[in-house]
């Protein structure tokens, strides 16, 4: 059973590893149509609806605990979400793993302000076509698609912030 664990974690690695590379580093979702609607739970318990935040700049970050860049980019986000919140902005940190422990644990070393979600069950992620971690959206004001970012390195947050201050001001 050990063994078969390590080997799925291995497997993932390397799996977020190599879409990470044959990933377009960053993809303009202008005209993309409105954002795919979804229900998750956050970790506090309650439901969250994207319906529901039409009105406000929405960015989505698929995550998860073992993802390396994962790791350098949420306190980044956080940051983001802090400066821009009174703008009519947020950001929503939906976690992939089947086991919501791996989100908590990693949540004590990357405390955020912003919402977590849990999709255990990858049917959001599977909407969103994400293939490569972490994968960030960002949804107007309109509920519409307006940018996706597959993968993180460092400097990319300053597309983001340019994004998100395009949006706010729109």
């Amino acid at each position: 059973m050990k063994s078969m664990l390590s080997r799925t974690c291995l497997s993932l690695a390397l799996l977020c590893s190599l879409s990470f590379m044959i990933s377009s580093p960053a993809q303009a979702a202008a005209g993309a149509g409105p954002a795919p609607n979804f229900t998750l739970k956050s970790l506090s318990g309650k439901n969250l609806k994207l319906s529901e935040m039409t009105g406000n700049v929405v960015l989505i970050n698929f995550w998860a605990s073992w993802c390396g860049p994962c790791r350098e980019e949420m306190p980044l986000l956080n940051e983001l979400h802090k400066k821009y919140e009174p703008l009519g902005f947020t950001v929503l940190g939906v976690n992939v793993e089947e086991d919501v422990r791996n989100a908590r644990g990693f949540l004590k070393d990357f405390p955020v302000d912003f919402p977590v979600l849990l999709d255990s069950k990858n049917q959001v992620s599977k909407q969103y076509n994400v293939i490569a971690m972490p994968t960030t959206v960002v949804v107007d004001r309109d509920g519409n698609m307006r940018f996706l970012h597959k993968g993180y390195k460092p400097g990319d947050e300053d597309k983001y912030r340019k994004m998100v201050k395009k949006l706010v001001r729109e």
